[in-house]
């Protein structure tokens, strides 16, 4: 890292909030592609985690699935917290909120809309699939359908969390409004009160104060992204003291092996949290120091970069897969891992294709810029090129 880098990084804000003179503003912050690279083992644990629900392997294939996915659910957590640093790494500094939600709906809602609507005609068109009501649907499609437990999985069940993150998307403006008038002490006042909350809430719900799992309730995951939030200001204020690459991925690998020693839902959160926590910001840090990081090779962030449509379409392949070979058909080892390397690969080709057919071109569409009108004086002459997402 340069050293005008990290003097911009060093540099704290204004009490105003605004960036202090000298601060890089974020189109000229390093990108962060060990992060990207992340993404991928995420959504992978997550597979992983249906392969195992959806019982393609029996016996001890299937004893050793569960070992190793068992614990999928946290690679979930793991968005939450790498969405509040990204989020907060690439704030702009004088953004107003209109164009940033303008710049979420364009990131998740194309891809949304598609698999929800492949989710539906799978709804009427194959066996065994639960059809929503228009309420259902409705709210499915609005991003509201977690915040009622009946309707969390409705359609393409795993957009519960993008019902999370178009919360988390709302309160963004607010939160960095916040970060931005903390030093580093008040920012990690802030996420000791984060991961304070995660453990009263898992702790809650293990004593049964209420009723129904806070596991998919937007609320309730907030503190795990303002967490990753805050992380991130602390890098951005060069203050960040956490441990390094290594050491913090040692720590996430045994927080996630530590899952099946509680129960599960929300409170397998409480094992993860620190390791996720201490990962993704020391992944930036070995990125913006050059330090060596298998999460930036090349491969890896290509795949990082489909993430997103592969979680959003794995499981649509997975129920139609079940036409075909049926629920929970308890393979051996053999032919489950053939199974599985099959379903893996379409879900990869229809990741490629959503990412290039729908989320590349439809995000630049919705992002397109009005041309200026005759004599205007050109966007870059009056403020600085916003940097991408």
């Amino acid at each position: 890292m340069t050293t005008a880098t990290t003097r911009a990084l060093r540099t704290p804000p204004t009490r105003s909030g605004a960036p202090a003179a000298g601060v890089c503003p974020p189109s000229a912050l390093p990108s962060l592609p060990s992060l990207t690279g992340l993404r991928w083992m995420a959504a992978l644990l997550v597979f992983g985690l249906h392969v195992h629900n959806f019982g393609y392997f029996g016996g001890r294939g299937g004893r050793l699935v569960s070992w190793g996915f068992g614990a999928g659910a946290t690679g979930v957590s793991f968005f939450f917290v790498l969405s509040g640093f990204v989020l907060t790494w690439s704030a702009r500094p004088r953004d107003r909120a209109l164009p940033f939600w303008r710049r979420r709906v364009a990131r998740i809602y194309p891809v949304h809309l598609v698999t929800l609507a492949v989710a539906f005609v799978m709804a009427y068109t194959t066996a065994h699939q639960p059809r929503p009501t228009p309420k259902q649907a409705l709210a499915n499609a609005l991003l509201l359908h977690s915040w009622w437990r009946p309707w969390w999985q409705t359609l393409n069940p795993v957009s519960w969390s993008l019902a999370c993150e178009a919360f988390f998307y709302a309160a963004f403006p607010l939160l960095i409004l916040v970060l931005r008038r903390l030093g580093a002490r008040g920012s990690t006042a802030l996420g000791g009160l984060s991961l304070a909350a995660v453990l009263v809430l898992a702790w809650a719900e293990a004593h049964h104060w209420w009723n129904q799992s806070v596991y998919s309730f937007p609320a309730a995951r907030l503190p795990e992204f303002v967490l990753g939030a805050v992380t991130a200001r602390l890098v951005l204020l060069g203050r960040w003291r956490g441990p390094g690459l290594e050491a913090s991925l040692a720590l996430a690998v045994i927080g996630y092996f530590l899952v099946p020693q509680v129960t599960t839902d929300y409170s397998a959160t409480v094992c993860t949290i620190t390791g996720f926590a201490l990962l993704i910001p020391a992944a930036a840090v070995a990125d913006l120091h050059g330090l060596p990081s298998l999460w930036r090779h090349r491969r890896m962030v290509r795949l990082g970069e489909l993430s997103f449509a592969f979680y959003m379409v794995h499981l649509l392949v997975l129920r139609a897969a079940t036409e075909l070979l049926g629920r929970k058909p308890h393979f051996g080892p053999p032919v489950g891992l053939a199974v599985t390397v099959a379903v893996f690969t379409v879900s990869l080709a229809l990741s490629w294709v959503l990412y290039e057919g729908v989320e590349r071109p439809a995000r630049r569409l919705l992002l397109r810029r009005r041309r200026p009108a005759p004599g205007a004086e050109p966007a870059a002459s009056r403020r600085t090129a916003p940097a991408p997402d």
